[in-house]
């Protein structure tokens, strides 16, 4: 698991406690901060294409990641507990924040590789409007708005109070 760790050091991000690992499904469903896990000797790994390793992370370095990445202080506001992750080989970050510029809620979603990091997915959503910019046709991922899994483009649908990051086809 060093890749999920040197990924969490190069964003500049601080780990509380270890790296665990949990049933994806269970994973992606919660919407509350994860457990934290008990540091250990070794990080964990999944242990089959159903599990993912996670990590839970200080929180403050989450607002400093987003001042840093979009060189606008304060706009972007973390609205709920991020998800930190390895899943089928990839390495992700999926942060939930308000946007005090566009008043609105952000899902932004990034991918690890050996390169650097990728955006794959931002959605905007509010109760009246959802737009998005997808690139997780390439991933297991989809994002999940009001019911119907989207993975790849750019548009707009229905309005919504919550949007997920979701294995495709879940």
């Amino acid at each position: 698991m060093p890749k999920l760790r040197n990924m969490l050091i190069g964003a500049g991000i601080a780990v509380v406690g270890g790296i665990g690992t949990k049933m994806a499904v269970d994973y992606f469903r919660n919407r509350d901060k994860e457990e934290e896990v008990p540091e250990t000797e070794e990080d964990v790994e999944p242990g089959s294409e159903e599990e993912v390793a996670y990590a839970t992370v200080e929180d403050s370095t989450i607002q400093e990641f987003l001042d840093n990445s979009f060189g606008d202080p304060g706009r972007y506001v973390p609205s709920r507990a991020p998800k930190i992750f390895e899943y089928q080989g990839f390495q992700c970050m999926v942060i939930w924040a308000y946007d005090n510029k566009n008043e609105k809620n952000q899902l932004l979603a990034f991918k690890y590789t050996d390169e650097g990091r990728e955006m794959i997915a931002s959605v905007g959503y509010t109760g009246d409007l959802t737009d998005y910019n997808l690139s997780l046709e390439e991933t297991p991922f989809a994002i999940e708005v009001n019911g119907e899994q989207i993975n790849s483009g750019q548009g707009e649908t229905d309005g919504t109070d919550e949007v997920d990051l979701v294995p495709a086809g879940s």
